[in-house]
């Protein structure tokens, strides 16, 4: 069902709540990554620009419902003003006395940050006398943190049925973009793909078997497929149970798609043995470890890639943030951005991918990054994301 879109707000002179996934990664204070922000700012630029008195809502952090100042969200206030060019306040509750007040004295174009929602037991258990305090707070309701919209909690579902309320402007882009794999996607389609493991990932695999033509996999998952095939993987990082990797192999096969998996490797006695790492057959693993692909699954990786039309990048080929290791990656993401140049759809689907993405500098050159992590993946199984479904209501 289409949603209802900010463009379609009034804004003027109301108090818009705006749900934003502002999870920074932080120490001590210190914001490590401002990607989220960054994604953040078009929808609170509208927002601001039109007049609306906006309340951003966001959680950071495993607080476990109550206060802890390693994950305040007051840092991030000075990140957004920093960005919208206009000064962000910030109120030390999100609900209560604090937060009534500071949104009593907004004015129109006035952002104001509410302190971190998962302060509070209720707002993961979606409790309803809890999310009616947040709709107290305003007129309207935006939600635009697509990375959170596969949790039904108070300020991601239960306020869409309180309030008017519609996706945001990267709340609109993620789906759209995502919307591109699934529903007709140009062929050929490739999917690059690494992670820890298959198990976790074994339901969005059995997806991607009905929409994609080829894979070129990575990282602990190929070598559970490599040992799965009977390949000798050594100490790699693999999962223990190789059935769900066995029954993958076999809807490759009924399906008649390709499965690439490393040639070739880049191994080490260990992760810290970095100055021994060295190029290896993949039947010459031994006893060492596999970092990352290796020089010729690289290029046969990328020979693959740039012949696509339509390309999910999900999860590095190595340990990409060690140098030895973050070749593979480096040369899978050289490709893509090709082939997107080309004329290909490219998406990045979140987590590892996008820090991999952005770290390595081929995120720019991508059709689309996206902010999700387990919202992305749910999306691309078919899951409902309850964030979602609530604003189709």
């Amino acid at each position: 069902m289409p949603l209802r879109q900010l463009t379609d707000l009034d804004v003027r002179g109301k108090r818009v709540l705006v749900r934003e996934d502002l999870n920074l990664p932080m120490n001590g204070g210190e914001i490590l990554d401002y990607a989220r922000v960054d994604a953040a700012i078009p929808t609170l630029r509208w927002l601001h620009e039109r007049g609306a008195r906006t309340i951003v809502l966001s959680h950071l952090g495993r607080p476990d419902g109550k206060p802890d100042l390693r994950y305040s969200l007051r840092p991030v206030a000075q990140a957004l003003s920093d960005r919208l060019d206009t000064s962000v306040r910030f109120a030390g509750d999100c609900v209560g006395e604090e937060a009534e007040s500071a949104v009593a004295r907004l004015h129109d174009g006035d952002v104001l940050l509410l302190e971190n929602v998962r302060f509070h037991p209720e707002e993961e258990r979606n409790d309803p006398a809890f999310a009616k305090r947040l709709a107290a707070l305003g007129d309207l309701y935006v939600n635009d943190a697509f990375a959170t919209a596969h949790r039904a909690h108070a300020s991601t579902e239960a306020l869409a049925h309180l309030l008017p309320h519609a996706a945001g402007l990267l709340m609109q882009a993620e789906l759209s973009a995502l919307a591109r794999l699934v529903e007709s996607p140009r062929k050929p389609f490739v999917c690059a793909i690494g992670g820890a493991k298959i198990k976790d990932k074994i339901a969005l695999l059995a997806r991607l078997c009905e929409l994609v033509d080829a894979f070129c996999v990575g990282g602990g998952m190929a070598n559970t497929l490599l040992a799965a095939k009977g390949v000798d993987v050594g100490k790699s990082l693999r999962d223990d149970d190789l059935e769900p990797a066995r029954r993958l192999l076999a809807l490759v096969r009924e399906r008649n798609l390709t499965l690439e998996l490393p040639v070739d490797a880049v191994v080490a006695p260990s992760l810290d043995a970095e100055s021994q790492a060295r190029d290896v057959t993949i039947d010459a693993v031994g006893q060492e470890m596999i970092l990352d692909i290796g020089p010729a699954t690289a290029k046969n990786y990328a020979s693959t890639i740039e012949r696509a039309k339509t390309i999910v990048f999900n999860g590095p080929m190595g340990v990409y943030e060690r140098p030895a290791y973050r070749r593979g990656t480096e040369v899978v993401g050289e490709a893509i951005a090709r082939a997107t140049q080309a004329g290909a759809v490219s998406v990045v689907g979140g987590g590892d991918a996008a820090a991999a993405a952005h770290m390595l500098g081929f995120a720019r050159q991508m059709t689309f990054v996206s902010t999700g992590g387990g919202a992305t993946l749910e999306y691309l199984e078919g899951k409902t994301l309850p964030g979602v479904a609530a604003l189709e209501s």
